[in-house]
């Protein structure tokens, strides 16, 4: 593959950053009703048509967008002074973001069935506990994400070959979305919390930057590139 092919795909696929992170915003942008406090409300909120789409577009797809884009971004930054950094802060964000498309398919496919099952009269399903195994999956897909994607933001910083301050905003981001979004979240209401949107928008714009940026930073040599 040609060097300008290769920018071409690159180019693409730092275009999914921003994509991904505006889609994860506006399906985290309406937290759910608590399920012990509120069983019906939830019910009815999970089963809705809306919470289908925002889940299949936002949440999986969204994900699903981010792996290409941190993909993208470890290659571009594997031709940097900072290559040594990118490479595993790459491989730690995606393997993580993959192990999220757990969690997310079953809130996209199972969690409406729950829902409507209880709508129709039988409460007993919310006494339905997913095995422990998911659990796990989850809190390793959040921490190799969250870990990967600020040594991406660190790596860009050292990088040399996008504006190292695009960097800044995405590391911001990365603590808003993960820690004071969906752990906090997680840990209190059990919901989203306005703040898991904030982080999402937040990267967007830094996701953004460094797309725009890449036209004119071009695909950097790797024979001048310092490890």
């Amino acid at each position: 593959m040609g060097a300008r092919t290769t920018s071409r795909w690159i180019r693409a696929g730092l275009w999914t950053l921003p994509a991904a992170w505006l889609l994860t915003a506006w399906a985290t942008l309406e937290p759910q009703p608590d399920q012990a406090q509120d069983p019906a409300g939830w019910a009815r909120f999970v089963s809705s048509d809306l919470y289908q789409a925002s889940h299949l577009l936002g949440s999986t797809g969204g994900t699903v967008l981010a792996l290409f884009g941190f993909l993208a971004l470890g290659c571009l930054l594997a031709r940097s002074r900072a290559a040594g950094l990118a490479v595993p802060a790459m491989v730690a964000a995606a393997g993580g973001t993959a192990l999220l498309l757990v969690p997310a398919a079953i809130s996209t496919f199972a969690t409406p069935a729950i829902g409507k099952a209880y709508l129709a009269g039988h409460e007993d399903v919310m006494l339905l506990e997913f095995p422990d195994t998911m659990t796990a999956a989850f809190l390793l897909g959040l921490l190799l994400a969250f870990a990967g994607s600020v040594l991406l933001g660190v790596a860009v910083w050292r990088g040399g070959v996008l504006p190292r301050w695009s960097g800044a905003p995405w590391i911001a981001g990365v603590v808003l979305f993960h820690v004071l979004g969906v752990v906090l979240g997680q840990a209190t209401t059990g919901a989203s919390l306005p703040t898991q949107a904030a982080g999402a928008i937040v990267l967007a714009v830094a996701g953004g930057w460094m797309a725009w940026s890449f036209p004119r930073a071009g695909l950097p040599d790797p024979k001048t590139a310092d490890d």
